[in-house]
């Protein structure tokens, strides 16, 4: 209900993920005298984070990790007093395999994403033949591009590396993390560290020798795995953290915004829906934390080209499939944190993760538990399977990929549709073009994962900017 008589600015928040719960909580840490209001339409918080504990399995239906890689996320599990709760990944098993005609190979050891930093690892992996090899080392005398705007994935790495090392490497490396379109993906958005050291130093592995990466990260393959870590009690319990910090009354679950208007005095009015019943209500402040088509429908009538900028940013789905099996029932030995699938290789399978490997406490002993990613920009049609093909699919990937025999102890699938933005060419400038379109509206401020940055640090980085930025504006915040 309305505070009539309460002065004290009244700040809303649109969205209960990660990133409107970390805008929520830094405006109670910048504004702790001001109202706040976090409008989440579901029955929870926390978004696509949802972890559940089960006969000794910990189970994730999202995110499983973040890194600390960026500062973000761990600077805030700092602040809420949650650091020594994180856990790192197992450090006998660090490393991940490609797979290559129907087996696994692991990803040759100091190869970032696409930039080899050791030879040796390079001259012995089958996942390329000789002349592919030949191909990948003589990107260090490939001339650089002149500047011409933005670039696809697909274009900049079959330019630098060849067309053997983006099918074998680059594309299903990259593609375990944003899901995409390789022939669409922006380089400048999704990987800009590349595009820099291209400029800066000429080509990838240049870079790669000239300091463009620390000499710790050298030694592994594929991601930094030395940076990965997770909450021991699993990733939702940093959204319980987090709501906790918040004053009581700020979550308002199972309320739709439906609009966002200005109103009269230049304050913002929402009209939402709670218990049934249309409801309004004037903020000093909003912060929209929700996907930019659901921005795009909420701002239509007050600023029609930002919506339709908003509107343009392209979603994909994916389904995971949590499956536990006996420890007896799989052949392979699971050396490593799991493996991604080259679209070369028309597999069902995106990616599969040994979660039980990776982090310690995922599942009983004697047990194993895998997550398998299914769907993606590049097979949308899969997510259309019902939950028994989809089962029956991993089963046989799991099969003919890790030797996994018999039924398995439990299958779940979770499906998240229009979750991951796509960064396409022309990304950063599109972001750039929303940017100055809600600096025309006090008051107003986005954040998610479709601006600058899908992982988790990003997002927590974005709200807590937004938060920043309007408490700034009001001149509320202590460092303004």
């Amino acid at each position: 209900m309305p505070h009539a008589a309460d002065s004290r600015p009244h700040f809303a928040v649109v969205g209960g993920g990660i990133t409107g719960l970390s805008a929520a909580h830094r405006l109670h840490e910048l504004a702790p005298d001001c109202r706040l209001s976090l409008f989440e339409a579901s029955s929870r918080l926390g978004g696509v984070i949802q972890s559940e504990h089960r006969d000794g399995f910990l189970i994730e239906r999202g995110p499983d990790m973040f890194t600390t890689g960026e500062p973000w996320a761990l600077e805030l599990c700092r602040r809420l007093g949650m650091e020594n709760e994180l856990i790192g990944v197992n450090p006998d098993h660090r490393k991940a395999f490609v797979i290559h005609h129907g087996r696994l190979a692991p990803v040759p050891e100091g190869f970032m994403l696409m930039a080899p930093s050791k030879m040796w690892p390079i001259l012995g992996t089958p996942l390329l033949s000789m002349r592919g090899k030949l191909r990948l080392f003589g990107e260090f005398f490939t001339p650089p591009r002149a500047p011409e705007g933005d670039e696809s994935l697909a274009s900049f790495a079959t330019r630098r590396l060849g067309r053997e090392a983006y099918e074998r490497l680059v594309q299903p490396l990259i593609s375990g993390i944003y899901t995409a379109d390789p022939e669409k993906l922006s380089m400048a958005a999704a990987l800009p560290q590349f595009v820099e050291m291209e400029r800066r130093y000429g080509g990838v592995a240049r870079g790669m020798w000239r300091g463009a990466t620390k000499k710790e990260d050298r030694s592994s393959s594929g991601a930094r795995y030395n940076r990965f870590v997770s909450p021991k009690l699993g990733m939702e319990d940093l959204i319980r953290r987090l709501a906790e910090r918040l004053p009581a009354g700020t979550a308002r679950l199972g309320v739709k915004v439906e609009s966002v208007a200005k109103a009269e005095d230049g304050r913002w009015r929402l009209t939402f829906v709670a218990q049934g019943a249309p409801q309004q209500e004037v903020f000093d402040g909003v912060i929209l934390a929700a996907p930019t088509f659901v921005a795009a429908a909420l701002l239509q009538d007050v600023d029609a080209a930002l919506a339709e900028q908003l509107e343009a940013i392209p979603y994909a789905g994916t389904a995971i499939a949590v499956i536990a099996y006996p420890r007896s029932q799989v052949e392979h030995p699971l050396n490593g944190f799991g493996c991604v699938a080259p679209l070369v290789e028309k597999r069902n399978v995106l990616s599969i993760s040994f979660s039980s490997v990776k982090f310690p406490g995922r599942a009983p002993d004697e047990s194993l538990l895998f997550r398998a990613f299914v769907g993606g920009a590049c097979q949308p049609h899969l997510l259309d399977l019902s939950d028994d093909e989809l089962t029956v699919l991993v089963q046989e990937e799991l099969r003919e990929l890790l030797g996994v025999r018999g039924a398995p102890q439990f299958c779940e699938i979770v499906r998240w549709r229009r979750a991951m933005p796509q960064y396409h060419v022309g990304h950063v400038t599109r972001v750039k073009a929303i940017e100055e379109r809600v600096a025309q509206h006090d008051g107003l401020e986005l954040a998610g994962n479709a601006y600058r940055g899908v992982g988790i640090p990003f997002c927590i980085r974005s709200g807590e900017a937004a938060a920043t930025r309007l408490t700034e504006a009001l001149q509320l915040s202590p460092f303004a």
